[in-house]
Formats: structure tokens, C-alpha cells, sequence
């Protein structure tokens, strides 16, 4: 029996080299590396495993943004700092004073823009207690919180040389309560006018009495002080005309003390 080769063409020869080019055949490995034992099994799959996990791509898990409403605002992760914390961290030179009142009220109006209700309530109550310290150590003669007339030896000794007599111009202001009460009854009315007219006159006298006793004085304990004349006379009438636990600040001698 005879057995015929037909030779290829050249078209069938290039076709059949293409095709083992792309298609390449597996050759089968003379070992038993390509053979799977049974003690291999977990080996492989411990493999397997591993490429699995290299291979698959990893996720990153994206926040979840939840639905709020208009009206949710988000936290800022930390308390808010009080008015003196948030001064204490500022940086920067610090402002010089106001110089006017309108300044003064448009700093102090900004500041409070800037305050939560609960700093202005605590503000509020600190300078409520100042206010208060203040006026006691005034009313005590301190001279750090004295006005600037009532200030230095001079005004002291004169208010103590005022407390320390009984004045007539003192009636004055009870004298005005009674003539206001009086000039409702007709029948006294007509005469109130002769009982003011003689009473400003003994004021006026008293006053004249006090205020040439108070620079005689003051120059004998001051000689060298400019702080005399009308003015200190004034500031002594004007001290005598109050009821005596309305001055301020408190008498310190009692009437009849020497001085």
C-alpha cells in the first residue's frame, strides 16, 4: 500500500507557520511537576490563596454621607473658647485707649457683637461687682478711687473740718421738703415767703462763716498750697448743704471732734 504526500503550496505552508506562531502546543513536562499529589493539596491551595488575594484589587471604602436637614450645622470637633481665652490667644499690638466717648461706645459696641449671651451676662456681672468695690473704697476716703475734687490733704482736712461742726446750711434740704407742704395751705402760704427770705439769709451768713473758717485753717496746716480762696470756700458750702449720710465720702470725725 502506498501512501501519497501532497506537497503543500506555498499559501497552505505560510498559513500553517502562522498558525503554530499564534497558537504555540503545550509540551508536556517529562517531571511530575505538572501532577497533583495528594500532599501537595494544601500547599496549592494555601498558593492559590495568596494569588487570589494579590490579585484581587483593593477597595477603599468611601464615607457614607448621611441626609441632613437645612438646618444642620456640623461641629467643629471642639469646645468654643471663651471671651478671655480667645483675648489671651490674640496677637498682634494691643489698641491703644479710646480718646473720645463716642469711641469708647462704638469698641464697646462691636465687642459685644462678637459675645455669646452667657460672656455678656458673666461681663455685666464683673463690672457690677467692680462698681460696687469701687464705690465702697470711695465712700471710705481711698484716694485711688476719689474723685479728682475731692483728692489730696487739703480736700481731706476740709471735709473734716466740715463734719466735724454742725451747719446750719445742713437744714436746707428739710427746709424744702416742709415749704413744699406748706405752700399748698393758703392760710400759711403768705407767710412762707418771709420764712425763705430769712432762712437763705442765715445760709448765706453761715456759709460765709464756714468757708473764712476753712482757709484760715487750711493755711495754717498748708502754707505752701494754691488750693485756697472762693473755690475751697465753695467746696465746703457745697459739702455742708447735704444731709450728713448722704455725703460722700462718709464723714470720718463726728460733729463736735476736734480737727
Amino acid at each position: 500500500m502506498s501512501v501519497q504526500v501532497r506537497a503543500l503550496t506555498p499559501g497552505e505552508a505560510m498559513h500553517r507557520k502562522y498558525r503554530e506562531v499564534r497558537e504555540p502546543r503545550q509540551r508536556r513536562s517529562p517531571t511530575l511537576e505538572g501532577v497533583r499529589l495528594p500532599w501537595n493539596k494544601d500547599d496549592d491551595t494555601a498558593d492559590e490563596g495568596s494569588v487570589s488575594t494579590a490579585d484581587t484589587p483593593m477597595t477603599i471604602d468611601e464615607p457614607t454621607t448621611e441626609t441632613r436637614g437645612s438646618a444642620y450645622t456640623p461641629g467643629k470637633g471642639r469646645p468654643t473658647p471663651s471671651r478671655r481665652e480667645a483675648e489671651g490667644r490674640r496677637r498682634g499690638p494691643v489698641a491703644p485707649p479710646p480718646t473720645t466717648r463716642a469711641e469708647a461706645r462704638a469698641r464697646k459696641k462691636q465687642l459685644k457683637s462678637t459675645m455669646s449671651r452667657e460672656d455678656r451676662r458673666r461681663l455685666n456681672d464683673e463690672r457690677r461687682s467692680q462698681r460696687a468695690e469701687q464705690r465702697e473704697k470711695m465712700m471710705e476716703g481711698d484716694e485711688r478711687y476719689l474723685m479728682p475734687r475731692d483728692k489730696g490733704p487739703v480736700r481731706r482736712y476740709t471735709r473734716d473740718i466740715v463734719d466735724s461742726r454742725r451747719n446750719f446750711a445742713g437744714l436746707f434740704m428739710p427746709f424744702a421738703i416742709v415749704l413744699i407742704v406748706v405752700m399748698f395751705l393758703p392760710s400759711i402760704a403768705a407767710y412762707a415767703n418771709f420764712v425763705l427770705l430769712a432762712f437763705v439769709v442765715l445760709m448765706a451768713i453761715d456759709a460765709v462763716i464756714l468757708g473764712r473758717l476753712v482757709n484760715k485753717r487750711v493755711q495754717e496746716r498748708f502754707p505752701d498750697t494754691d488750693d485756697t480762696g472762693f473755690r475751697l470756700g465753695w467746696y465746703a458750702f457745697t459739702r455742708a448743704m447735704q444731709l450728713r449720710r448722704m455725703r460722700a465720702p462718709k464723714p470720718q470725725v463726728s460733729p463736735g471732734d476736734e480737727v
